[in-house]
């Protein structure tokens, strides 16, 4: 397998369980033009796992919203620094033009800016009520954990309309990219790392989604009583 291309899973680059992986279709030639990492339902509880240990402890939960918005913002910056690997590779998964797929990283970019800024800008409201001497305030809390799956075409853009607002709220996220051109994302994942996101924050998994998916441990889905929330039924299919 092309080692070039890892899962990211609690802040670690990995091969799928067993090295197993599959082949990547360049869209030109209708040929495999590398391989990349096949998830397991092994590999896809790990990243639930380490997603929802980062909701709940560690120093993702402990930052506070202006702290929080400071990552996104570092992303935004690498991924203006790397759009033209971004944009090659994902031509070469899918076929797109130059042109569009440069313009359409640089406003990816943009996405992670403007969700930067609005981390500390999120707010509640005080609700009227019918009963004196009693206030009744609202508050916005993160859900916990959230998965996004992102589909072949323009997957930068699509991925930031989901992450960015995720991680302005402070949850957790499982990034599932498109088995039909994962490279992309994949080596975004590279750029989520080397922002400084605390581990397990953002997971970056691609496989099928009836493999990796349908098996998730049901004790994984389960919500309980004071815990955070798993977003996601399946979690991919």
């Amino acid at each position: 397998m092309d080692k070039s291309f890892q899962l990211h899973i609690d802040g670690e680059f990995c091969d799928a369980e067993n090295s197993a992986a599959f082949g990547s279709i360049d869209p030109s030639t209708g040929v495999a033009r590398t391989q990349m990492p096949k998830a397991s339902t092994a590999d896809m509880n790990r990243a639930v796992a380490a997603a929802h240990a980062a909701f709940i402890e560690g120093s993702w939960p402990a930052l506070n919203a202006t702290e929080r918005g400071k990552l996104p913002y570092r992303l935004a910056n690498l991924v203006t620094r790397d759009a033209v690997i971004i944009a090659e590779l994902e031509i070469r998964d899918t076929g797109k033009i130059l042109r569009e797929t440069m313009a359409a990283t640089g406003y990816v970019a943009e996405f992670y800016r403007y969700f930067a800024g609005l981390a500390d800008k999120i707010e509640g409201a005080t609700l009227p009520i019918d009963k004196p001497n009693l206030e009744v305030p609202t508050r916005r809390e993160p859900i916990g954990l959230v998965t996004v799956v992102v589909p072949w075409n323009s997957q930068m853009f699509l991925t930031a309309s989901k992450l960015g607002p995720a991680l302005a709220t402070g949850n957790t996220v499982i990034i599932k990219a498109s088995e039909d051109g994962p490279a992309p994302l994949l080596h975004f994942a590279k750029l989520i790392h080397e922002a400084g996101f605390p581990k397990g924050v953002v997971n970056v998994i691609t496989d099928f989604g009836a493999d990796c998916g349908r098996g998730v441990h049901p004790e994984l889905r389960k919500e309980p009583t004071g815990s955070p929330k798993i977003s996601g039924q399946g979690l991919f299919g």
